[in-house]
């Protein structure tokens, strides 16, 4: 999204970055040509918010119907038997998942560490894969006997967590332009972890020049824990541990006033906005019209694998979308709306300044060429921006990151004999962790 439409266009690419874009008949010449005839031609979308790890307990059960905390603590215990082979192998069909849905970056937060260098794990399965990955070093560290949600298997001290969150990023952390690989930090919640973390995590993440990220004003109980332990709102917490600045973005932000927005707007705290979980969870969803009137930048999230229970960015834009005019009325937002903040306002959510969810020159090239299905898109003839996020589903021809395809004409480029293998094994692991080994 360099700025206005290019009906029939093209964009070129060169050594991993955008090398220019322009009208049919003005194409120059190439090593390599993919077709987009007939497709609408984007740049990748960026996922915000994520929990890949949880692609293991999909559609659980036991706790479908659940709202948050009663969903986690069914959950909780299952998660304590994650180890490294099932957090590489989930992250590894999460990614796939997600390039699969036109996602060319994404961040995950992985706050559940039953087990040493998780997040190694999950590094090793995107450069497998070849996504663009901003890790966030999730963490709970206030367990049931001190009044947290979490069993004490899921838990570690705070001298653990700040150990490994600086070593990660001293060890993976690249800052430069076009930086397939960053580091942020993330303590979970404000009600699952102690007011300590919260401090020296942001102190850690100043000197160490990265991200932090957490979720903030998710549900009622956060703000009744807040209150009942802080005598503070979240947002009003937030502040007082050192959060409130444009070095932080937060998941939801769903339960606040209009004094809250307008308080992130001033600080450029950025919103990761995920209204298909949310509204899974029976929270209902921010307003996208209330947060972006207030000066916040937004950005789109799938969220949880086993709330949500797809990596789709792009049923998780249409829900944007259908979520701000259920809020705002039909004039709340429009497709171009929505893809902006896909693009553009996700890339600035994850402090990415380097052209990334734009075509332009100099951006990086991360491109996607979505199918215009002859059946779903029947009739819609007078914008194809629109007709993408309101017709469909559909499905990306090809996803490029870096300039690399990862779906070509509509399947992974990986190995066949890759995907099966992952995708047997990450069953296994499944079906172990629900306790479902006797094929029951």
């Amino acid at each position: 999204m360099a700025g206005d439409d290019i009906p029939g266009g093209w964009v070129a690419l060169d050594g991993g970055t955008v090398a220019g874009t322009g009208r049919a008949g003005e194409e120059p010449e190439a090593a390599r040509t993919l077709t987009a005839r007939g497709a609408l031609v984007t740049p990748g979308l960026v996922n915000t918010h994520h929990h890949i790890f949880q692609n293991l307990t999909r559609a659980y059960a036991p706790a479908t119907g659940y709202e948050l905390f009663d969903w986690l603590k069914a959950l909780y215990p299952l998660w304590a038997a994650v180890d490294e082979e099932a957090v590489e192998v989930s992250t590894w069909v999460g990614l796939a998942e997600l390039a699969l849905g036109g996602c060319t970056t994404t961040t995950d937060m992985l706050y559940a560490h039953p087990r040493p260098r998780l997040i190694d794990a999950q590094i090793r399965a995107a450069r497998d894969v070849g996504l663009r990955f901003h890790p966030a070093r999730g963490a709970l560290d206030l367990s049931e006997k001190d009044g947290g949600p979490a069993p004490a298997q899921l838990t570690e001290s705070v001298e653990e967590i700040l150990a490994d969150s600086e070593r990660l990023v001293r060890t993976y952390h690249d800052p430069a332009p076009g930086s397939m690989l960053r580091i942020a930090l993330a303590p979970s919640t404000q009600a699952a972890v102690t007011e300590r973390l919260m401090v020296e995590t942001a102190r850690l993440a100043e000197r160490l020049d990265v991200r932090l990220h957490t979720h903030l004003a998710e549900s009622l109980g956060e703000e009744e824990y807040c209150r009942e332990t802080y005598r503070r709102r979240p947002v009003e917490q937030f502040e007082h541990v050192g959060w409130g600045s444009d070095r932080a973005w937060v998941a939801h932000f769903i339960f606040t006033e209009p004094w809250e927005r307008e308080r992130l707007g001033r600080w450029g705290t950025a919103v990761a906005h995920c209204p298909g979980s949310t509204m899974m969870l029976g929270a209902g969803a921010a307003s996208l019209p209330a947060l972006r009137d207030a000066g916040v930048t937004v950005g789109l999230g799938c969220d949880g694998s086993a709330s949500t229970d797809h990596a789709s960015l792009w049923l998780e834009a249409r829900t944007a979308l259908t979520a701000a005019r259920e809020r705002g009325g039909a004039g709340a937002a429009t497709a171009r709306d929505i893809l902006r903040a896909a693009t553009v306002d996700a890339a600035a959510c994850l402090g990415r300044e380097d052209g990334l969810g734009r075509l332009a020159p100099g951006a990086p090239a991360d491109v996607v060429v979505w199918d215009l299905d002859e059946f779903a898109f029947a009739g819609a003839h007078t914008d194809p921006v629109e007709a993408w996020l309101r017709c469909g589903p559909v499905r990306p021809r090809h996803t490029l990151v870096q300039g690399h395809p990862l779906v070509e004409d509509g399947s992974l480029t990986l190995p066949h004999a890759r995907t099966h293998d992952m995708l047997t094994t990450h069953a296994h692991h499944a079906r172990r962790i629900q306790g479902l080994e006797d094929g029951t």
